[in-house]
């Protein structure tokens, strides 16, 4: 409380960012990977709707046969 009224004044802190450089390599094995995961995900979506009405019909199958 006492400093600021001798004329001091706090200072910025200092920044220093890490140097960052454009990796071809790199981002070909993101895009590969982006990819992969996509495609990943409808196969299993189309499996669980085939299981879905697969179970419904048999739900509905022993139903009619009571």
């Amino acid at each position: 409380m006492i400093r600021p009224m001798f004329g001091h004044r706090p200072k910025p802190r200092k920044f220093n960012m890490p140097l960052r450089y454009y990796n071809p390599e790199e981002d070909e094995k993101k895009k590969r990977r982006i990819r992969i995961n996509v495609r990943r995900r409808k196969d299993r979506y189309g499996t669980k709707i085939f299981l879905y009405v697969a179970g419904l019909t048999l739900v509905l199958l022993v139903i009619s046969m009571l």
